[in-house]
């Protein structure tokens, strides 16, 4: 994969960041989803490229996200034959209630390069380097707790443990509490705690949640880039949401979704099944300001941007902070970020 193209998948997150961020504070998270998809899918179109999306936000009946399956790029003769896999907002809800932590992000890699899974719910362990050889989902999470602080050289009140602030976490919210852990328990954005667990300079020492398939696959291809491990299981909605007709429905359709994919519900999948390669470039633009990237800075039609990007085959990682003067952008950009 041309390492140039680096600068282009950099473009066109900021491109959906500075999308959401119009819409930042203002309520509505799908409509600040809908303009970081719009912008996202307009960036991707202009690169020479021949692109299929992976990893998106639906099927191929749910346009106008960004669809399993879609073709992006300009598909000239000789274009990269690239995957992937894309999250124009992560973390919606703080887009729209001006909270911190939501990002744009993606990841790309060569054809094959990302585990194919339907848009579901995927539990997740993630730890960084120094601990890559200490997790095992079919262990309790009390265990690889005790086994990542051991191969840290923690003790265990020294860990800092990353997870969202869901209903469905409190039992282990508690336990880990109970432990002596601190827990930072995030409104949402696992992407973004993910990465945190392989980044030098940052506390978090570990990852836990159970949230969406497709964070999980852009975060693998990070975490895999910068040396880290994660496993991770797919669960059907009837599993996490609570057994109801309506959940029950839902988790069975997810569940003949992944066996026509070759995949199956509950199982362990390793680091190299989600993320199958180190050539992949991932790519992360802050909209609000967060633990990863600083947010988007408007000023009349001068826009900054902070943005993470990440090459796995060179394992260089670069922050790219721009300046954009937002009324010299083309005419079809300025009419989504204006």
């Amino acid at each position: 994969m041309n390492r140039t193209l680096a600068i282009e998948f950099s473009r066109v997150v900021e491109a959906a960041a500075l999308a959401g961020y119009k819409w930042l504070g203002r309520g509505d998270k799908n409509i600040a989803d809908g303009a970081a998809v719009e912008a996202m899918r307009l960036m991707l179109n202009k690169i020479d490229i021949d692109g299929e999306i992976v990893i998106g936000e639906g099927e191929i009946d749910e346009a106008p996200m960004l669809y399993i399956g879609e073709k992006v790029g300009t598909n000239i003769a000789g274009a990269d034959a690239v995957d992937i896999a894309v999250d124009p907002i992560e973390g919606t809800r703080m887009t729209a209630m001006g909270q911190s932590n939501a990002v744009a992000v993606l990841a790309v890699g060569e054809q094959g390069a990302f585990l194919k899974a339907p848009d579901m719910y995927m539990e997740k362990l993630v730890v960084g380097p120094d601990a890559k050889d200490a997790i095992d989902l079919s262990l309790s999470l009390e265990d690889n707790i005790r086994n990542v602080a051991k191969a840290l050289n923690k003790d265990i009140r020294e860990l800092t443990v990353v997870t969202l602030a869901k209903p469905r976490h409190d039992e282990q919210i508690k336990a880990m509490q109970a432990m002596g852990v601190r827990v930072f328990a995030l409104p949402d954005g696992d992407v973004a705690a993910s990465i945190l667990c392989c980044m030098p300079e940052s506390d978090v020492d570990m990852m836990y949640c159970i949230g969406g398939a497709p964070e999980g696959v852009i975060s693998a291809a990070a975490i895999r880039a910068m040396g880290g491990n994660m496993q991770a299981r797919l669960l059907a909605r009837h599993d996490v949401k609570g057994d109801t007709p309506e959940n029950r429905a839902a988790g069975e359709i997810e569940i003949s979704r992944c066996q026509a994919l070759g995949l199956v519900v509950g199982e362990i999948l390793p680091l190299d099944r989600l993320a199958k390669t180190d050539n992949v470039i991932f790519a992360a633009t802050g909209i609000t300001k967060g633990d990863l990237v600083e947010g988007v800075q408007r000023k009349g039609n001068i826009a900054t941007t902070e943005t993470l990007v990440i090459s796995g085959k060179s394992g260089t990682i670069r922050r790219i902070k721009s300046t954009h003067m937002l009324n010299r952008k083309s005419a079809d950009l300025q009419n989504i970020i204006l």
